[in-house]
């Protein structure tokens, strides 16, 4: 009897290498083996990656890291690890960093659903943050987005007792599923008014794409979850 081949893993992500400016092939040349994170299988000793034991704030998918490096600069007691697919935006967060002096930010290269698995210990984390992730919009693709209830969990593991997931979207009916996904586990209690949702808090900053989404009248949901047991 011929065995079942393994079930390929759904990612939520798309690789779309774009064009790399000069400036953001530079710095993922220069700047990488200062603040990247190479790929590997063993689990990260975070406070010896920054030599000191702060909280520690994870971000999945930050784009071209503008936001990142603004909460980073504005919080300098935090450390923040970001992790995004893309080289274009991982070089220009790179640039970012060494543009405005950072210390307090690592960048990772790789997919954030593993790396959260196998290389982030659990209760390790004070915050994981996931703002505008694609809504993978058509109701067939739903499968995809990142937020799924066996995530929930995986991210239960990694956060530490009184710590938060942050999440934001442009997507309602994502918000919803969000809402939903996160009120469903034990392991987390929203933070969010009587709709279950906040208002943007001051440590995110308000982003072009966003303004942009105001100007046009387009809403944004923020959620507030925290890891209570």
């Amino acid at each position: 009897m011929q065995s079942e081949k393994p079930r390929r893993e759904i990612k939520s992500f798309v690789r779309r290498e774009g064009r790399l400016t000069p400036g953001q092939q530079k710095a993922l040349d220069n700047l990488w083996p200062l603040w990247g994170i190479d790929d590997a299988e063993t689990p990260i000793d975070l406070n010896a990656l920054f030599g000191r034991d702060n909280p520690k704030v994870l971000e999945i998918g930050f784009g071209n890291g503008a936001s990142l490096a603004e909460m980073a600069a504005n919080q300098p007691d935090m450390d923040f690890i970001g992790v995004e697919v893309h080289r274009p935006g991982v070089g220009q967060l790179l640039k970012s960093i060494d543009d405005r002096k950072l210390t307090n930010v690592r960048v990772a290269c790789t997919d954030a659903v593993a790396m959260l698995k196998n290389r982030i210990a659990d209760s390790a984390l004070h915050r994981v943050q996931l703002y505008f992730p694609d809504p993978w919009h058509k109701k067939r693709h739903h499968k995809r987005r990142i937020i799924q209830p066996a995530f929930v969990d995986v991210l239960a593991a990694k956060i530490a007792v009184g710590g938060n997931l942050h999440m934001a979207t442009d997507w309602q009916d994502y918000a919803e599923q969000m809402l939903q996904d996160l009120s469903a586990s034990e392991d987390f209690t929203n933070l969010g008014t009587f709709d279950g949702y906040i208002e943007r808090p001051d440590y995110r900053p308000l982003t072009k794409f966003e303004q942009r989404g105001h100007r046009l009248g387009h809403g944004v949901w923020d959620l507030l979850f925290e890891r209570h047991k």
